[in-house]
């Protein structure tokens, strides 16, 4: 077994949170998946029990929480029995709210991170693009400085909470003829009611189906210019800081699906009987389920240690200062290594239930389709080797 890093306070969270997700969230399994988004209450009763942001500081409305607070948050809301329940709220505490955060100003932290913490405020991170994904430099969207204000043209997609959204943290470029081209790239915090910033569709998804993903539109769309985090031209790096949260937190999330599709695969494997037996007596059976826990055993251990490292030190995104150890090579590994697990745990998991795994009254069947984004959202794994591959200098 991996070692526990978990203390007794992180546990006493688990605990709680776990019970709020079985007395007010699955109960209402069927109501979010098929509307494809999770409502606003239950978004401010996340709040109310300080599930969102826990990490910013009390004077915020936070908890002061250390980073392994979240992975305690993100593992359980994975292992709700609601398709794609927890991306939402991942997205919008680790990943669209800690650029306001490091890279804001007083008074833009006064004014919108409360309001993160009770739910009221609830965040995405506008950087994908029709054309540009994970090469953030090449984002064709503009804004263009005429006096007091920015005025922003272009479009976004692929968008978690875009629909749902009050805030909208938004890559844009303040120079397109900046050369490198990332010197060009800034963030500025739009709300959802600026005039000329419009939702598109809610794109439907084959999994993570209670979390909505939507396109944007911004015509013309004026902003006032204290709305910019930072400097001009600082959204790149931050951006690329920000990836190391946001891609350990999905590791952290991989290995909670692949978890659940271990317990879920043992369960059945245990109850199905054939031929007089359960099937898990059969060794091809026996040895898969085998190979399953190892597998997921040595990328919890590893993904863990790079949490425990993360955690508490400069590497923090929410932490103040811009050092530390640079983990972007271990952190691209578990991101990449975690997602490809999880796909295969829960294909071999479907194999494992037989004909009842390809029903949808069966989770695994859900399992397997909300897996495939793993690969995909925040970084591909091809993406992630790009990266590894440059550290090893080739």
């Amino acid at each position: 077994m991996a070692a526990n890093i978990y203390s007794d306070a992180h546990e006493s969270l688990r605990r709680n949170l776990r019970t709020f997700i079985e007395r007010e969230v699955n109960p209402r399994r069927q109501e979010l998946e098929e509307g494809g988004m999770t409502p606003r209450d239950v978004w401010l009763k996340m709040g109310s029990m300080g599930f969102l942001g826990p990490c910013y500081p009390e004077a915020l409305g936070g908890s002061g929480a250390d980073f392994l607070t979240a992975c305690v948050i993100t593992e359980e809301l994975v292992k709700a029995r609601v398709s794609g329940f927890g991306m939402g709220f991942m997205v919008h505490s680790e990943m669209a709210s800690p650029p306001l955060f490091f890279m804001g100003t007083d008074a833009q932290k006064k004014r919108w991170i409360p309001g993160v913490c009770t739910g009221e405020t609830i965040c995405s991170l506008g950087i994908s693009e029709p054309n540009a994904g994970s090469d953030v430099a090449n984002i064709r969207t503009t804004a263009t400085r005429q006096g007091d204000h920015y005025v922003i043209n272009g479009s976004k997609c692929f968008i978690t909470n875009g629909t749902v959204c009050d805030l909208v943290i938004l890559a844009v470029k303040t120079d397109p003829t900046a050369e490198p081209r990332h010197a060009g790239v800034s963030l500025i915090a739009v709300p959802k009611n600026t005039p000329g910033f419009k939702v598109g569709r809610k794109l439907e998804k084959i999994g993570c189906l209670s979390s909505d993903t939507s396109e944007l539109f911004f015509e013309d769309c004026k902003v006032p210019v204290d709305h910019l985090l930072g400097e001009e031209g600082h959204g790149f790096v931050a951006i690329m800081r920000n990836f190391q949260r946001e891609r350990l937190i999905a590791a952290v999330s991989s290995v909670a699906g692949s978890e659940e599709a271990l317990n879920l695969a043992l369960n059945y494997a245990r109850e199905r009987n054939a031929f007089g037996k359960p099937i898990a007596k059969f060794q091809t059976i026996k040895h898969l389920l085998v190979e399953m826990a190892t597998e997921l055993e040595l990328i919890r251990s590893f993904v863990q240690t790079l949490c425990v490292r993360f955690s508490g030190s400069e590497n923090d995104a929410i932490a103040e200062g811009t050092g530390g150890e640079d983990l972007t090579k271990e952190i691209s590994m578990a991101k990449y290594k975690a997602a490809e697990l999880t796909e295969w745990m829960t294909d071999r998991a479907v194999q494992i239930h037989g004909g009842w795994g390809y029903m949808r009254e069966f989770p695994i069947s859900q399992a397997f389709l909300d897996a495939r984004a793993g690969t995909l959202a925040g970084g591909t794994t091809e993406i992630m080797k790009e990266i590894i591959g440059k550290y090893l200098g080739l």
